[in-house]
């Protein structure tokens, strides 16, 4: 495509997935015609030079070449990463415009693409945090990674090529070597940058992406607002330098209550499916939340925001509307946080999840809570939920489903609509899939409430809960 530049576009609103768009009219060879053009890192009110990268039929796609005039409404990006690291992008978006294209977005999904009924979309709730407030990242290391455009690769030796960071968008075998992260509380920041320093120091292979092999492949720093962190190192290989490394960050770093590692053969990352090994400290973390204690293992699945997790659960709760008699159903419950945030309020709840490890957390958790009216299963959910299980275990009155970002089997949503429970209360953190999931059940069921979350601060992301009620 021959090279477009777009000069002095006004910026007008935020789109799909987190872009900013604006309206131009194109030239005499495309017969005077308007065109919408997405744009990154925009921000409305903003006065562009665009450079146009891919060009369809019905829109363009640019990057900003130049600001000519920033919008009144214009931030200072906090992070030094912004723009290359692909997280946080809305950082020069004020958080109250943040909160309302989230809210826009949960419409666009629900209303102007899946043709829903839906009541009046409540304002999203915010975060009280907007920086420090995950407790959980991820952290990948490599031997080749990112280069900064104001580097010359053949001025760089072998050991600043390494990285220990984030995945740079579009590009599998790219790590963006971090140097400050926003997203979590110290000590996050200061545990990688000891790892990768002493990995460098004693001569640890880091890994390569594309040949799967190398020894450091990268860490999980989780935390709890004690201020305890389980830490995992995952490496590609046994070998004797291991041992030595998690010794001396267990004893830099006595916050770590909890320190694993796992041995990561796979071409992927994923530790689902992989034997995490305790080295030191305890098995797991124990998160609070209105007096009930959560523990949280290796690979349990647990709200990032922990703060606004509560939030979350008090509107699932809301929206169940208990009085004490109900069976509830919780289904992709994790480590059950759900199941036992509304069980005082009913008559017994039944979680499903696929994790096995998350399940036993759960059962864990309840026992420890006092709570006798839990029962737990773990598997597929399509295979575990079946009408057989249904009978077995009794109706549900109410359904609780927080599934994964790719929403519910259909075979699930048969089931479901086959036990016809009163109420049916869908968290989901992708509005998209949500939308497609609800319209399986706009025949037998209305929606009354829709009510959006922020759990991910300066990123594109919502959490939506809808209440949903037999017709």
């Amino acid at each position: 495509m021959k090279e477009l530049i777009l000069h002095n576009v006004t910026i007008e609103a935020i789109a799909a997935e987190g872009k900013a768009l604006a309206h131009v009219q194109m030239g005499e060879a495309d017969e005077g015609r308007g065109a919408v053009v997405f744009v990154e890192f925009a921000v409305p009110g903003d006065i562009v030079d665009i450079r146009v990268f891919k060009k369809k039929k019905n829109y363009l796609e640019g990057r900003i070449l130049r600001i000519v005039q920033p919008s009144p409404d214009r931030l200072e990006p906090f992070c030094s990463h912004f723009g290359i690291c692909g997280g946080c992008r809305w950082q020069p978006l004020p958080y109250p415009l943040q909160l309302e294209a989230k809210r826009r977005q949960v419409y666009d999904q629900l209303v102007r693409i899946g043709h829903l009924e839906v009541p009046e979309i409540q304002p999203v709730l915010p975060s009280e945090q907007t920086t420090e407030y995950r407790n959980k990242l991820e952290f990948s290391a490599s031997c080749r990674r990112w280069i900064l455009a104001d580097e010359y690769p053949q001025n760089l030796g072998e050991e600043e090529r390494l990285g220990l960071g984030f995945h740079v968008g579009k590009f599998f075998d790219k790590v963006l070597d971090i140097r400050h992260c926003y997203l979590q509380p110290e000590p996050s920041n200061a545990i990688r940058l000891f790892i990768k320093d002493y990995a460098i120091r004693h001569g640890m292979p880091f890994y390569d992406i594309r040949e799967n092999h190398g020894l450091l492949r990268g860490i999980f720093i989780r935390n709890n607002r004690k201020g305890q962190v389980m830490l995992i190192v995952c490496f590609g290989d046994e070998s004797p330098l291991i041992a030595p490394m998690l010794t001396a960050v267990a004893e830099a770093f006595p916050q770590i209550s909890s320190l694993y590692y796992v041995v990561n053969r796979k071409c992927n990352d994923s530790i689902t499916d992989q034997e995490c090994l305790l080295f030191r400290g305890e098995p797991t973390l124990t998160e609070e939340m209105e007096g009930l204690r959560f523990r949280i293992g290796p690979k349990s699945f647990y709200q990032t925001n922990t703060r606004q997790a509560e939030r979350l659960y008090g509107v699932a709760r809301e929206f169940a509307g208990l009085d004490g008699s109900q069976t509830v159903y919780d289904l992709y419950t994790g480590t059950g946080t759900i199941a036992q945030f509304v069980a005082r309020r009913c008559k017994k709840v039944i979680g499903i999840e696929y994790v096995p490890e998350a399940i036993e957390d759960a059962k864990r958790g309840a026992a420890e809570n006092g709570i006798d009216n839990c029962e737990f299963f773990a598997g597929d959910m399509k295979d575990v939920l079946t009408e057989a299980f249904i009978a077995e275990h009794g109706q549900p009155d109410v359904i609780i489903l927080d599934p994964p970002r790719a929403g519910i089997h259909p075979d699930v949503a048969k089931v479901i609509l086959a036990a016809a429970p009163p109420r049916i209360v869908y968290v989901s953190c992708n509005p998209a899939s949500q939308a497609r999931d609800l319209a399986l059940f706009a025949q037998d069921y209305r929606i009354d409430a829709v009510q959006p979350v922020d759990m991910f601060p300066h990123t594109l992301h919502v959490e939506n809960v809808c209440q949903l009620s037999r017709k």
